[in-house]
Order: C-alpha cells, then structure tokens, then sequence
C-alpha cells in the first residue's frame, strides 16, 4: 500500500493551520505531520519530519514566506505551494514565487472558516507534485541574456506556446531568446486573473520581443507575444491576409481557463503548415491533443524534455499521444522554433524525428 503524502503547513495564523490540517485529513492519501507558525519553526520540523510537500503563506513574523522559500530551494528543495491572501494584491509578488521555485501559487480566502473549497483543491494540488523536483531558475539578466543562432528568414508563421507548473520560468528563458523580429507568438501559462499582466510585464523587460497581455483583437505579427490573460481562453484567428488574437469567455478545458488545447486547437484550424506549436513544464495534460492535432494539420511541434521540466505532466502527454516532433531540452528550444521559422511549411509533416 502506497504511504500517504506526508505535508507540512506553514502559516502564522492558527485558524488557518487547524482549517486546512482538518480539510487535508479528510484525505487518505495525504498525512499532516505537522504545523509551524513561522520559516525558523518550519526549518526544524522539516529536519525532524521529512515531509514530501510544504504550503507556505507569505506575511509571517521573523521571516517572509518569500525570503524563506529562496534559502528552501538553495539548500533543501521540496515541493511548496504558496498560500497567501496577499498574492492576488501583489501579484509581482506571486510571480516571483514562482520565479523562486514555488509549485503553485493559491489564493487563501479572507474568512479563514470558509476554506473548504480552497483545502480541496490543494489536496488535489498536493498529490499531483508529490515526487516533483522543484528548483529556482537563476533570473535571467536582460543584458545577458542568451541570443539564438538561427536566422529569421520568413514572417508568416505563428508560434504557439502552452505551460504550466514551472512554466513562467521556462517562458522566460524561451521568450528572451527570441529576436525582436521572431514570427508572432501566443502564449498560454495558467495562472489566475490578475496574474498574468504581471508575467507579461516580466517578460517584456527581458525580451526583444514586444510581451503583451493579450485584450483581443491585436494583429499576431512579428516581434509580438500575447499572453492569455488569466481566467479567459485565447484562440488564434485568421483575418483575411493576417492573424488576429481572440480572447474569450467559456467554459475550463482540461481543467483550465486559460487552456492550452483551446490555443493549440485554434492554432491548427487558423494557421495549420504556418503553425508552430511547443509544450513546455506542467501538470496534467492540457494541450496534449491540441498539439496532435496542430502536428496532423501541418504544424512543427516541440515537446520540453523531461530532465529540463519542473513537471513533465504535459510534455509527457503530448509525447505519448504522438503531438511532438521534436523533444528538446529548454535551452534548445528557441534555436528550434527558429529553424522551424526558416523552412518551407509542408501540407503534412507528421513523420518521426
């Protein structure tokens, strides 16, 4: 029998460490072996208990959630979801959770005796990154960042971009290596509202490219990235002789809203030979078919590796149902969707590689 998931709550408020140790309890696959009330508490029990994943808030005495997650992922790396009531307020500051390591970040309600909903999806949350990997991408200096080597020769392609767990950072190692006149990109990253004019604000510091948070309606052209805002779909449409972004209501796909089957989806009938698709870092496997579908269409297609991802859920999805062309390490994506830029567009490319 498979032991349950060993978790340690992190969190200056009582109320709140008693409301989730009783939500996560209900479930027999996952075990509260303890509580701390701040990081120097959370240091010794985790020496001491060994859990298998953390939640963290953020405003706590004697240290922040923040600065402690840092020295977590120097020196001892584990999977630690983020659950904050400042997060949606500061969302820079749940971006550079992310940035710093953290699995996920969850939005804790104000009424801490009103948790119920948010205790069922970290359950969920914490079985699914149970075994992860999680580590701090080094943040990437605009001035030095890495220049592709590949030579932009046409600008009639699109490219679409799908993460999720580990994803900001993937993005941005993907994004600031694209020179300013890359064929135009939609990006989907989950992420709740409010979140992603944030990320697009960071990766637009980083980038050549113009980084946007898409509104709808915005030409996809080159030097161009849109990215899904949080809580609406993006789909790419054509318009006469050009691409257009659509932004949308509708119902989760894959668990999702903003889902990267919808992009992937819309890619392959919008664009089809001129698409190219690639899956980076996430859990679950949203945009696995959408990226099949894109390659049966015509489209080139990229997976991330395994040894590269945070999470593989979705890379390893795409993979299994035959969506991928190419699995690469992240560094060697930005040098692909450019090769993949240069070459003629087939009316069928589905072959291995």
């Amino acid at each position: 029998m498979t032991r349950p998931v060993r978790v340690l709550i992190i969190d200056d408020s009582s109320v709140v460490r008693r409301a989730l140790t009783e939500e996560l309890s209900k479930h027999g696959s996952i075990e509260v072996v303890g509580t701390a009330a701040d990081p120097y508490i959370a240091r010794d029990k985790i020496a001491k208990l060994r859990p298998d994943v953390l939640t963290l808030d953020i405003e706590m005495p004697r240290m922040d959630g923040l600065t402690f997650l840092r020295a977590l992922m120097q020196h001892h790396p584990l999977p630690t979801i983020v659950v904050s009531s400042v997060t949606p307020k500061g969302c820079e500051t749940a971006v550079a959770c992310l940035a710093a390591g953290a699995i996920d970040v969850l939005n804790k309600p104000n009424d801490a005796y009103s948790i119920g909903d948010l205790g069922r999806q970290l359950a969920q949350l914490i079985l699914e990154v149970n075994g992860t990997s999680p580590r701090a991408v080094a943040p990437i200096d605009a001035r030095a960042r890495p220049k592709p080597t590949a030579t932009i020769r046409t600008t009639n392609r699109v490219i679409a971009l799908g993460a999720s767990t580990g994803g900001t950072e993937a993005l941005a190692a993907v994004i600031s290596a694209m020179p300013a006149i890359a064929p135009g990109m939609l990006i989907v990253q989950h992420m709740p509202a409010g979140f992603t004019q944030s990320l697009a604000r960071r990766l637009d510091e980083i980038s050549d490219v113009s980084v946007r948070e898409a509104a709808g309606g915005e030409i996809v052209g080159p030097g161009t990235a849109l990215l899904a805002p949080g809580n609406k779909h993006l789909r790419l449409v054509r318009d006469g002789a050009v691409y257009r972004a659509e932004v949308v209501d509708g119902p989760r796909v894959c668990r999702h809203r903003p889902s990267v089957e919808v992009l992937f989806e819309s890619a392959a009938r919008a664009a089809g030979p001129n698409a190219i698709g690639a899956i980076l870092t996430g859990m679950g496997h949203d945009g696995a078919d959408g990226l099949k579908t894109m390659r049966d269409a015509g489209a080139r297609t990229i997976a991330q590796d395994e040894a590269s991802c945070v999470v593989f859920g979705m890379p390893k999805a795409a993979i299994e149902r035959g969506g991928a062309e190419k699995i690469l390490p992240l560094g060697e994506i930005p040098n692909q969707l450019l090769t993949f830029t240069n070459e003629q567009p087939a009316s069928n490319t589905n072959s291995a590689a």
